[in-house]
């Protein structure tokens, strides 16, 4: 009788920890908690008449329509932050601040701000390091010629313009078109020291 009952507990305990698990996974296949306005990869709303976000998988590159866009790269507002710049790095910083000078480069028909910035590196022999952010469905620019994010304090890092305006978006979803002005800016204050604060 009492191995009978032994058993009878051990069969509702192996119950109540199933059902316990399948809670757990339930817990976890949850969405995040309400996100406003924002859409799948956290972004605001898009100011109008701003290009929207084209997805990187949802992207054709035709090779074969080519355009061309002025490009550059600055780091000038670490000129005046010079006495925040991590001592290692105060080398790096070009004298007059422009790492790659405004000029006018070719891109491919759907190719993206991120893919232009990898070419014009590649080709001029300019560091560039990024990181996929899946939940922003991007890539993040880390760094570029060695100048990294919190080099010049904890607001610090790259930030891109097309057209004067900062998108709200990541680089690998801004779609560039033919005559675009595309800048690549080191920022000391989230984008305020450019004009821009974080988020366009």
């Amino acid at each position: 009788m009492r191995a009978k009952c032994r058993h009878s507990f051990s069969l509702l305990l192996v119950l109540f920890l199933l059902l316990s698990c399948a809670a757990c996974g339930q817990t976890q296949t949850e969405q995040p908690e309400d996100t406003g306005d924002k859409d799948q990869y956290m972004t605001d709303p898009i100011p109008e008449g701003k290009p929207i976000p084209v997805e990187p998988q949802d992207t054709t590159v035709d090779t074969t329509v080519i355009h061309t866009c002025t490009f550059s790269i600055s780091c000038e507002t670490i000129l005046d932050n010079m006495d925040e710049c991590v001592e290692s790095k105060r080398f790096l910083v070009p004298a007059d601040g422009i790492i790659f000078p405004a000029a006018e480069v070719e891109f491919s028909e759907g190719e993206s701000v991120f893919d232009v910035l990898q070419r014009v590196c590649k080709d001029n022999a300019i560091h560039m390091e990024s990181n996929w952010t899946p939940i922003y469905n991007s890539a993040y620019v880390e760094g570029i010629n060695n100048l990294y994010e919190f080099d010049v304090g904890s607001l610090s890092g790259w930030m891109y313009n097309v057209n004067g305006w900062y998108p709200n978006y990541g680089c690998s979803r801004y779609q560039v078109k033919d005559g675009d002005v595309v800048e690549w800016r080191y920022t000391c204050d989230l984008g305020y020291d450019l004009g821009s604060g974080m988020g366009g």
